[in-house]
């Protein structure tokens, strides 16, 4: 019984110190117009996991488009839309990720922002590799987006595997 007990310690220890939570980083936007937006894509990694929030006053909107939409200002078409005063996006998925502010002549006016996203930060590092161009992507709800908080666990693939391993040998050597 005592080697079962030492097993299951050992095994909690060796889960425990290979999932670690992910960094993640809130990205702060203030919202309105006669801000320049170009300057938060200047040497600012975004990575999976971190989160954008936007804060801005009645009469403005983030609205998330797509390319062709950010670049041409065209409203009506968004993938998803806010107008809460404070929009929490949850960054998901890398990629560019382009937002607007959908109330006519704001977009033109310079509220608009592109974001390109790197893969999602290890423990131990952050965002390495992750550009800055000014867009992120929400977590969509019924269409809109949905405030959130982003706090998740990571175990890389190569770790799990080696894991699994692991645990079949102390298994295979607590039954012998």
């Amino acid at each position: 019984m005592a080697n079962l007990s030492t097993l299951v310690g050992c095994l909690a220890i060796i889960f425990f110190t290979s999932v670690a939570p992910a960094s993640s980083a809130t990205h702060s936007v203030e919202w309105s117009l006669g801000n320049d937006y170009s300057s938060l894509a200047t040497g600012k990694p975004y990575a999976v996991g971190d989160t954008i929030v936007f804060n801005y006053g009645a009469g403005h909107t983030v609205d998330e488009v797509s390319e062709s939409d950010y670049k041409s200002c065209t409203l009506g078409n968004s993938i998803s839309s806010d107008s809460s005063g404070t929009t929490s996006i949850a960054l998901k998925t890398s990629g560019s990720h382009y937002f607007i502010c959908a109330i006519p002549g704001h977009c033109t006016g310079g509220m608009k922002l592109s974001v390109d996203v790197g893969a999602a930060a290890s423990s131990g590092g952050g965002g390495v590799g992750a550009t800055a161009k000014t867009t992120p992507s929400p977590t969509v709800e019924g269409g809109k987006s949905a405030p959130t908080a982003s706090a998740t666990a990571v175990l890389k693939p190569f770790e799990a595997v080696v894991m699994t391993c692991v645990v079949a040998l102390l298994y295979t050597l607590a039954l012998s």
